[in-house]
C-alpha cells in the first residue's frame, strides 16, 4: 500500500474560479488544490496575460555567458573552423545535438556530431574521444547536456588548441571547467530567472542568442524536438519549460520533421500527441538507441530528410525499444526470484540486489519500477565480468540517492547523481561492505523511512464525472514533473463486473459510483491475479478520459492505484512498518509487542478468509479481516506462522497466497515465529 494524500479544496474558491474565471467546476478545484486559489493565480498559470509567447521565454542574454558562448559560435561557423556538438546518448542529449547541429548546418557551418558510446566511453566528455576529435581537425566543441564536470577534459581541449563552449543543466561543483564559455543557469554567479531548463532548453537558448536575443527561428524550427527533451529529462513543466513544451506539442502535430513524423507513426500517436504520449511513447524509443545499441542511430533518425529512409530508421528504435522491454522484464524476472529465495532483501530498509550479466543501459528503469512497486531506495548493482561492478540507484522523494552514495563513499570507486537518481561502481570485493554501509546511513538517517506518496487533487462525485468536465482538464496540459495529470479519489466504489482485456494482459472494472456505472481500466494487471472479486469494495486513485466508442462519447477513468475500502491507511503503514522492524531484528518498543501476535481466534479468521482454491493477495485477505484488534503486523505474522507449518504457499514479491491442501493436523504452537513473539513478551 502506498501513501495516499487527498486534497480538500476549499469549495468557496472553487464557486469563484468557476464563476468568474470562466472555468469548469472540476478544472477549477484540480487548480484550488494546487493553490491556484484566484483568477489572478489562475491567470498566471496559463500565462493569460498581455506578453507574448516569445516574452514568456526570458532573455537568453541573461544567462551567464551566454553572449560569449552565441558570439564564438558565430565567429566559428563564419570563419569555417571545424565544430562539433558533444552531446549524450540520453534523450535530452540527443535532441539537444540534433538541434544545435541543424542550425549550424543551415548556416553553412563546417559542423559534425560525437556522442559516446555509454559502454565503452560513460558519460560526460571523454578524453580519447576529444583526442580523437584534434585529430580529425576540430577546432571549436560545443557540449549540449554535458561538460559541467569535465574539468580534465576541458584542460586537454585547451592543450589540443581546441576551443571549448560548454552548456549544460546539470548543477556544477566547486570548480568550473577552463573554457571559453561556460553556460549553466545553475552556476552560482548566473542571474537568470528560470534555472530548470534540459539541455535542450539551454541549446534552444544558444540559438536564440545566436538571432541576437530573438526566439522565432528557434521556436519554429526547433521547439518540437525541445518539448519531447523537456519532457523526457523531467524537468518541471512549470514556467519557461512550460511554454517550450506548449508550443511544441503544437508544432509536433504538425511537425516538418520526417524522422518525428515515423517515430510517430511507428509509436501509434500520429494526430493525438501531448505530454504523456510524449513521455510514454516517443522519449522512451530515442532512449532505446543509446540503452541498447548507439544513440546515433536516434539522432541520425532526427536528422534525416527522406521519408522512407526516416520510417526504416523509426522502425529499427522500435524494434530496440521492444528489446529494452524484454531485457528490463528479464530482469525484473530475475530479481523476483531472488526476493522469493530469500524474502529478507524485501525487509531492508534500502532494498540493494546484486546480479551478473544485467544490462548498464536498462538496471536505471528496473531500479525505478521496483522502486515504485516496493516504496523504498531502490540500489541495483550488476556484475558483467570486469573489475569494477556497475550501479544505478533510484529512491522516493525524502531520501536523497547522493548523499547515500556520498556516506558510502569509501567502498565505491565512482558515483554521481542527485536525490531521486544516481550511479556507482564499486571493486566486487566491496560488495557486502557496501551494502552494509548503506543500510547504516539508511537507519541512522532515517528512522522512519520516506515512502512514495501518492496526491489526489480532491474526491472526485459521481455528478462531477461528466463529458463536459472531464474535457475541461485538457486546459490543464502539458502536464508532467512540476504540473501532474489531474489525480482524483473515489471511495467506496463497488465492482459490478470484471472484464479480462487483450487475452487477460489487462482488466476492465465496471464501477457502481453511486448513481453512475465507469468503466475502469487497470493496465498491466492480469484478469488473473486481480486481488478482487465482484462486489468488493474499492477506494481508488483515478486519472478520468473522454472515450469515443462507435460514435458515443462517455467518461471511463484509468486505474492509478487501488485498496479494498475500510483500510485505515495510518494504521496499515504503522503496522507494516513494524512488522519489516522485527523481520530486521531490530529492537522493537516493549508496549508494542503484545499487538504484534496474533491469538487463535485471530489466526482462525485469517486462515478462513483464504479460499479454498485459487490465489488471492495480501490485501484482499486483509481488508476483510483487518478490525480493531487485527492490524497488518499481527496478519503478516500469521501469514509467516502459516507458511512455515505448510499450510500456505506465498509469493512474497508479488504478495500472493495460495492455500496448500490439508496433510493432517497442525498445531500452530509449533510455530517458531509465533514462540519467538511469545517469548519476547515474556523477558519484557
Amino acid at each position: 500500500m502506498k501513501k495516499w494524500l487527498i486534497r480538500k479544496p476549499d469549495p468557496q474558491a472553487i464557486g469563484k474560479l468557476s464563476e468568474f474565471g470562466g472555468l469548469d467546476p472540476l478544472c477549477a478545484g484540480v487548480l484550488v488544490s494546487r493553490g491556484f486559489d484566484t483568477v489572478e493565480k489562475a491567470a498566471r498559470f496559463f500565462n493569460q496575460h498581455e506578453d507574448s509567447g516569445e516574452n514568456i521565454l526570458s532573455d537568453p542574454f541573461l544567462i551567464k555567458d551566454m553572449r560569449e558562448a552565441a558570439e564564438l559560435l558565430r565567429n566559428a561557423a563564419e570563419e569555417g573552423r571545424k565544430i562539433c556538438i558533444y552531446g549524450d546518448y540520453d534523450c535530452d542529449g540527443v535532441t539537444a545535438t540534433a538541434m544545435l547541429y541543424s542550425y549550424l548546418e543551415s548556416l553553412g557551418s563546417d559542423v559534425v556530431y560525437y556522442i559516446n558510446d555509454r559502454k565503452t566511453e560513460g558519460y560526460g566528455m571523454f578524453a580519447g574521444a576529444v583526442e580523437k576529435l584534434a585529430a580529425d581537425g576540430v577546432q571549436t566543441i560545443v557540449t549540449v547536456d554535458n561538460g559541467i564536470s569535465a574539468l580534465k577534459e576541458a584542460d586537454l581541449a585547451a592543450e589540443l588548441g581546441i576551443e571549448l563552449i560548454i552548456t549544460d543543466h546539470h548543477r556544477p561543483g566547486e570548480t568550473l571547467p577552463q573554457a571559453a564559455a561556460v553556460v549553466d543557469p545553475h552556476r552560482i554567479d548566473d542571474v537568470s530567472p528560470f534555472k530548470d531548463l534540459c539541455g535542450c532548453g539551454v541549446a534552444l537558448k544558444l540559438i536564440a542568442a545566436m538571432e541576437d536575443g530573438d526566439y522565432s527561428v528557434a521556436m519554429e524550427q526547433f521547439s518540437d524536438i525541445a518539448a519531447l527533451a523537456t519532457v523526457g529529462d523531467i524537468v518541471p513543466l512549470t514556467g519557461e519549460n512550460r511554454e517550450i513544451v506548449r508550443r511544441g506539442l503544437e508544432y509536433l502535430k504538425n511537425t516538418e520533421n520526417p524522422g518525428l513524423r515515423a517515430l510517430m507513426e511507428v509509436s501509434g500517436v500520429s494526430g493525438r500527441i501531448n505530454s504523456t504520449a510524449a513521455a510514454f511513447s516517443l522519449v522512451p524509443r530515442i532512449n532505446a538507441a543509446g540503452r541498447m545499441d548507439s544513440a546515433l542511430k536516434a539522432l541520425e533518425l532526427l536528422l534525416c530528410d527522406d521519408p522512407e529512409e526516416a520510417s526504416e530508421k523509426a522502425a529499427e528504435l522500435n524494434a530496440l525499444n521492444i528489446e529494452r522491454q524484454k531485457t528490463e522484464n528479464e530482469i525484473l524476472i530475475k530479481v523476483h526470484e531472488m526476493i522469493c529465495e530469500d524474502p529478507s532483501i524485501l525487509y531492508q530498509r534500502v532494498l540493494f540486489i546484486y546480479g551478473e550479466g544485467w544490462h548498464h543501459g536498462i538496471i536505471g528503469i528496473a531500479a525505478s519500477k521496483l522502486c515504485d512497486r516496493f516504496g523504498k531506495p531502490v540500489f541495483i548493482l550488476s556484475d558483467d565480468g570486469e573489475e569494477c561492478a556497475k550501479g544505478s540507484a533510484r529512491a522516493p522523494e525524502g531520501f536523497s540517492v547522493y548523499e547515500a552514495l556520498a556516506a558510502c563513499a569509501d567502498t565505491l570507486t565512482k558515483f554521481g547523481g542527485h536525490k531521486g537518481a544516481g550511479g556507482f561502481s564499486l571493486l566486487k570485493e566491496n560488495v557486502q561492505a557496501f551494502n552494509n554501509a548503506l543500510q547504516k546511513y539508511a537507519a541512522e538517517n532515517y528512522p522512519e523511512m520516506p515512502s512514495v506518496t501518492l496526491i489526489a487533487d480532491k474526491v472526485i462525485t459521481p455528478e462531477e464525472l461528466t463529458v463536459e468536465n472531464v474535457s475541461s482538464l485538457s486546459l490543464l496540459e502539458p502536464c508532467g514533473e512540476g504540473n501532474p495529470a489531474p489525480c482524483f479519489a473515489m471511495l467506496s466504489a463497488r465492482i459490478a463486473n470484471i472484464i479480462p482485456l487483450s487475452e487477460g494482459r489487462h482488466t476492465k472494472l465496471m464501477l457502481a459510483y453511486g448513481n453512475k456505472t465507469i468503466a475502469g481500466l487497470l493496465f498491466g494487471m492480469r484478469t488473473a491475479e486481480l486481488p478482487y472479486k465482484t462486489g468488493d469494495m474499492l477506494n481508488l486513485l483515478v486519472s478520468p478520459e473522454v472515450n469515443v466508442y462507435n460514435g458515443n462519447t462517455s467518461v471511463n477513468v484509468r486505474i492509478i492505484d487501488h485498496r479494498a475500502a475500510g483500510v485505515n491507511q495510518q494504521k496499515y503503514l504503522a503496522a507494516k512498518n513494524t512488522y519489516e522492524s522485527f523481520k530486521r531484528g531490530e529492537r522493537i518498543n516493549a508496549a508494542v509487542l503484545p499487538h504484534m501476535l496474533p491469538d487463535r481466534n485471530e489466526l482462525a479468521a485469517v486462515y478462513t478468509h483464504i479460499p479454498k482454491s485459487g490465489k488471492t493477495s495480501f490485501d484482499a485477505v486483509f481488508g476483510e479481516v483487518c478490525s480493531e484488534t487485527l492490524n497488518y503486523c499481527k496478519f503478516r505474522i500469521a501469514l509467516d506462522a502459516f507458511t512455515e507449518l505448510g499450510l500456505i504457499k506465498t509469493d512474497i514479491c508479488s504478495e500472493i497466497i495460495e492455500l496448500v491442501p490439508a496433510s493432517g493436523k497442525v498445531d500452530l504452537m509449533d510455530s517458531q515465529i509465533l514462540s519467538e513473539l511469545k517469548n519476547m513478551i515474556t523477558a519484557v
